[in-house]
């Protein structure tokens, strides 16, 4: 199978600086700030679309835009892309959630693929309403998929947990197709929530080998499940034409941030419950030094913003390499993002996706349909674009 590139929608805002944020965390930028109006998604979006990206992630959370109607009004300026949205299932009624992925499906041109994001940072789920613990957000989780997939299938739903309660639940229309389901989560808790309901589980981006054993033990859990699943993983990207120009722009990213910054994020983020974030401070331990955790895997991103806090960083050939490393653990799906969105799409696109396609790997979504452009061809090539306004 083919390898699949998703792309990332910065729904708070973009800057040729780190943007720091999420998991709790406020948005901070060291300069160069573009807001996240549509025009300006809009431009990413439909870079990402013709470039070769199959989706693009929207997230969720206090500190950005709303994605289900961020995405829902992009689908208007793109044709194929497809929008991975994530949702927190706590926030609102399996029932509703339901319904509202099957209106999606059918008035996006079956474009929908969900992240479920179980929620890991307590504070944050109790500005929302939700007063559950983790293990009781997981166990609620369970239960809120569970009831989603029956209905989908277009079953009449009753259930009586001890989260979610249900009575004569049903849809008027199911989706076709059934959109896939993304999760994330290091804890036993997520373990046995993504072996039960998901169809493609996604890690943050840890070195090959601490990937490899998480594959592994989803794997385990799933079989035991009689079920099967794919994987993918979450990382920010800095491909360059040399191994030199894109170290030169991770530096240049990690100068601009201020000490006292980094300080105050790290604090923060160590106390957050969530253990896939405890991993990625372990990375780095808050010190800007040291920071090529794994070859050609940097982890400054992580220095100020929570959850995926790595980045693939070498040229392009050599991030190629690193892409068929993780593929060679069972990572078959890329969930990629840099700063700017814009530009960094382009690099990657026109840099990397080309070596992949020689080597076999990949294969434009759009081949055989379309005319679809090859590196070099298309605007913006080595160039840096205007920013919407």
């Amino acid at each position: 199978m083919s390898l699949q590139f998703h792309w990332f929608l910065p729904t708070y805002g973009d800057s040729r600086y780190l943007v720091g944020g999420g998991h709790g965390l406020p948005t901070t930028a060291a300069g160069g700030q573009r807001p996240a109006t549509l025009g300006y998604l809009g431009q990413i979006a439909r870079s990402a679309e013709q470039l070769g990206f199959v989706g693009a992630l929207t997230p969720t959370g206090a500190w950005c835009e709303d994605a289900w109607l961020s995405t829902a009004m992009l689908t208007e300026v793109t044709e194929r892309l497809k929008f991975l949205v994530a949702f927190r299932p706590g926030l609102l009624s399996p029932t509703l959630a339901a319904q509202m992925a099957a209106t999606f499906q059918r008035h996006s041109g079956k474009r929908l693929l969900l992240n479920v994001v179980t929620g890991g940072e307590s504070r944050e789920q109790q500005a929302y309403g939700d007063f559950l613990d983790k293990e009781q957000r997981y166990a609620r989780c369970d239960e809120f998929l569970d009831v989603v997939r029956r209905l989908w299938t277009g079953e009449r739903v009753d259930h009586d947990g001890a989260h979610i309660t249900v009575s004569g639940a049903e849809l008027q229309r199911t989706p076709d197709p059934v959109p896939p389901v993304y999760f994330g989560g290091s804890s036993a808790a997520a373990g046995r929530v993504a072996a039960q309901h998901v169809d493609v589980y996604l890690t943050w981006g840890e070195p090959p080998q601490q990937v490899a054993e998480k594959v592994r033990w989803i794997r385990g859990l799933a079989a035991e499940q009689g079920r099967e699943i794919r994987f993918g993983i979450r990382l920010h990207v800095i491909s360059r034409d040399t191994a030199q120009q894109a170290w030169a722009e991770a530096q240049r990213l990690l100068d601009a941030l201020d000490p006292a910054l980094i300080e105050q994020v790290q604090e923060g983020l160590g106390r957050s419950e969530s253990e896939g974030q405890r991993r990625m401070l372990g990375l780095h331990g808050g010190s800007t030094a040291d920071l090529e955790v794994s070859p050609n895997l940097w982890a400054g991103v992580g220095l100020v913003r929570g959850g995926a806090g790595t980045a693939l960083v070498g040229s392009h050939a050599e991030v190629a390499e690193r892409i068929q490393e993780y593929h060679a653990v069972g990572i078959e799906e890329f969930v990629l993002s840099g700063h700017p969105h814009l530009e960094e799409a382009y690099w990657f696109g026109e840099g990397v996706l080309p070596l992949l396609e020689k080597k076999g790997l990949w294969r434009h979504p759009a081949a055989g349909e379309v005319e679809v452009p090859h590196a070099g061809s298309i605007p913006f090539a080595g160039q840096e674009p205007v920013a919407a306004s």
